[in-house]
């Protein structure tokens, strides 16, 4: 046939299922391990193990999947497990192919796809990477697909070398292509998701120098593509150091209008541009509006870049060079012409902090005074996953900006922030408003992360750090600044009413006296809090199972969990609208005045519910005293006696508590020693919470006066202090 298909007698085998062990259905369905353990044995359409491997069960991955999305259980979407169900198809396929081969060969698969616009599957593709080998099938569809890439990739410039380099053995890989742009929607969609992945995959070296998405977030904010766009503007974009093109693809993420888009891009490695050329098509930029060349310089010749977003080579610490770093950001200085901003993220020894060499500090002089740095950036720690100890910078670059912003700079630190949606959004004000607007005086913009400041002045502190001389004026005249001195009267009232009261209840009630005495005779029985409820003197109710996102700071019932028993978040921070806990949780039950909340995990914590009417979230459970009982506890007495009880510490290694809550033993006191003990710990609460309110309070008025101090905004006169020495 001279179509070159495949003999229809020549079918491949049946493909053999997928296997995934219970950690690998955990991992894909994003919930923890013990979880499916509870799926499998509280659900009777579970699949079922289809073999085992060294005794653990294992199943068919598509059976799991689609059990799945039919139960909707599990925290990831549809897409999502089919992707992760591919992902581990390839990953099977690591002991036949390097990392490199499966993401370069499945790359300019999906890219033969894009540009053929056909499936792989129409040559023929049956193969499963499970499959057995049929190696007459493989070889025939691999010599179609080489085909059709030396018919659509002549001149090699996305496709036909990787296609070339591996044989028919990678036949099933195409099988794979269909099955990730089948769960991603797209070419596009599928490489983006397969790169994503490329740390998972063992490709550390190509995910050393991502950022976070946040990071790129806001680089796509800084750059404003989208709006540009929209205004009917055509733009090209730029990065001199590409590496696998993760900024400029974020870029082109935040737009449709790829067609009025050109892209330029360099590195000096090889198999990175190729990654980047193919990224970068299947993005939507048209082939004859891609440049991606090999070598350390961005040849201008294709177009003149209005937009260059790039992220400075890294080098570690004992080698890292901080001339030769400016030196670098002087390169893309050079690329700029009138119009053009640059975004450039590189080390903050350089670009932020106080520089000692001489000529560091003259290049870096010299770049401020060229008129051409808008913006300085001290960039939050860990935004470069693989190197969290790395301290990062960002500049950003316009030629020829306003006259409003001529001979000043934007530094504004963010390095103690985390990148959130609204840092994100204030910061990118900040430099959009400064870059369209400059300095307008009172009337103007003043930035909320940053001061401006002249070029003079940092030239004549040479070489010193480029970082905000004091707090951003917008917090400086804030409401909350400018309220300190009535919050700070107002706690120190507070102070003063809370030491009347402790004065007035010690008038009142005596010096604290616990008639503590050492006890003569025998010493009291020992019971466990097995004991206890098998007696009925308490009863022991369980906790529920409440989803976290429907847990709210304004609902009707508190919600009581480990942290809030533990002390980690306070009582009262997570509420539950009571309607949804109606609807939702119909067996849920509140708890009633006096109930002991406690849990084990991750430690033991006690906690008395004095109010009730509480949501307790499992782990944690309930003890409810019962009053009626012939040796009867208090709530306040069985929380001491629980909370003291002995082997109730885990070992920082173990994964379970040293024993059970039920095999706690505690004191089983008389019932008039209830009664007295139990007066006592009230007493200590109610003095308790008077010291706890005088606290507060000093806390309070302490902080603001901090805080005003250091920032300049408040100051003291003689009568403020007092010296008792």
């Amino acid at each position: 046939m001279a179509t070159g298909l495949p003999n229809p007698a020549l079918r491949s085998p049946a493909p053999l299922p997928l296997l995934v062990s219970m950690s690998d259905i955990a991992t894909f369905a994003r919930v923890k391990r013990p979880v499916v353990s509870t799926w499998r044995r509280r659900h009777p359409d579970f699949p079922a193990a289809v073999s085992e491997n060294s005794g653990r069960p294992l199943f068919d991955g598509a059976q799991v999947t689609d059990w799945l999305i039919a139960s909707g259980l599990g925290n990831a979407a549809p897409q999502e497990l089919r992707s992760e169900l591919a992902l581990f198809g390839i990953i099977a396929l690591r002991n036949r192919f390097t990392p490199w081969q499966l993401v370069e060969t499945l790359g300019s698969l999906l890219c033969l796809r894009r540009l053929d616009g056909r499936p792989l599957a129409d040559d023929g593709a049956n193969a499963s990477p499970t499959s057995p080998p049929d190696t007459e099938v493989d070889e025939v569809l691999w010599s179609a697909l080489l085909r059709r890439a030396e018919r659509i990739d002549a001149e090699d410039d996305f496709v036909l070398r990787e296609l070339r380099s591996i044989d028919a053995t990678a036949a099933p890989l195409a099988r794979l292509a269909e099955d990730l742009v089948e769960s991603a929607y797209d070419e596009r969609g599928a490489y983006e998701w397969l790169l994503a992945a490329r740390s998972r995959l063992g490709l550390d070296s190509l995910a050393a120098d991502a950022v976070t998405p946040e990071l790129r977030t806001l680089l796509t904010q800084l750059t404003d593509v989208r709006v540009r766009l929209e205004q009917g503007e055509t733009l090209t974009l730029a990065d001199p150091h590409a590496r696998a093109g993760d900024l400029l693809a974020a870029l082109l993420d935040d737009t449709e209008d790829r067609d009025r888009v050109t892209v330029l891009a360099a590195d000096p490695d090889d198999r990175l541009t190729r990654i980047t050329r193919r990224r970068l098509l299947l993005a939507g930029v048209g082939e004859l509006d891609l440049d991606v060349q090999i070598g350390p310089d961005l040849e201008e010749r294709f177009a003149d870049p209005d937009l260059v977003v790039t992220q400075l080579p890294y080098r570690p610490g004992e080698d890292r060079s901080v001339l030769a770093a400016l030196t670098e950001l002087e390169r893309v200085a050079y690329l700029l012409r009138p119009g053009c901003t640059a975004l450039v993220i590189g080390p903050a020894d350089a670009l932020v902090d106080e520089l000692k060499s001489t000529e560091a500090a003259q290049l870096r002089s010299a770049l401020l005074r060229e008129n051409i740095v808008e913006s300085v950036i001290a960039l939050p720690g860990g935004v470069l996953p693989f190197r969290p100890g790395y301290r990062p910078a960002l500049w950003t670059l316009t030629r020829g900006p306003v006259r409003e912003a001529e001979g000043l700079v934007l530094l504004a630190d963010i390095s103690s922030e985390q990148l959130t949606p609204g840092v994100r959004m204030r910061l990118a004000e900040d430099v959009l408003l400064w870059r369209a607007e400059g300095f307008r005086g009172l009337d103007g913009h003043d930035p909320r992360y940053g001061r401006v400041v002249p070029v003079a002045d940092l030239d004549r502190a040479f070489g010193g750090p480029l970082t905000p001389p004091a707090p951003p004026a917008s917090a400086i005249w804030s409401d909350k600044v400018t309220e300190r001195p009535a919050l700070i009267a107002e706690a120190e009232a507070r102070l003063e009413r809370a030491t009347a009261d402790t004065h007035t209840y010690e008038d009142e009630r005596g010096p604290y006296r616990g008639a503590v005495m050492r006890r003569v005779g025998r010493l009291p029985r020992r019971t466990t809090l097995g004991k206890l409820i098998t007696a009925r003197r308490v009863t022991r109710l369980p906790g529920h199972r409440i989803d976290e996102k429907q847990l709210t700071r304004d609902g009707h019932h508190t919600v009581l969990g480990t942290e809030e028993i533990t002390g980690e978040r306070p009582v009262g921070d997570r509420r539950i609208d009571r309607l949804l806990l109606a609807t939702a949780y119909e067996r849920a039950a509140l708890t009633e005045p006096g109930d002991v909340v406690y849990t084990l995990a991750p430690r033991l914590g006690v906690y008395v519910d004095h109010d009730g009417f509480s949501v307790v979230v499992f782990p944690a459970r309930v003890l409810r005293v019962n009053a009626g009982a012939t040796r009867p506890l208090t709530p306040r007495v069985l929380a001491a006696l629980l909370g003291a009880a002995r082997g109730s510490v885990r070992s920082p290694s173990a994964v379970r508590p040293a024993r059970r809550a039920e095999d706690y033993q505690l004191a089983d006191l008389d019932p008039d020693e209830v009664v007295r003990f139990d007066a006592l710990l009230a007493e200590t609460e109610r003095r308790e919470r008077l010291l706890r309110a005088q606290a507060d309070a000093l806390v309070e008025a302490r902080r603001l006066t901090i805080a005003g101090l250091a920032d300049g905004t408040l100051t003291l006169g003689e009568a403020r202090v007092v010296n008792r020495t």
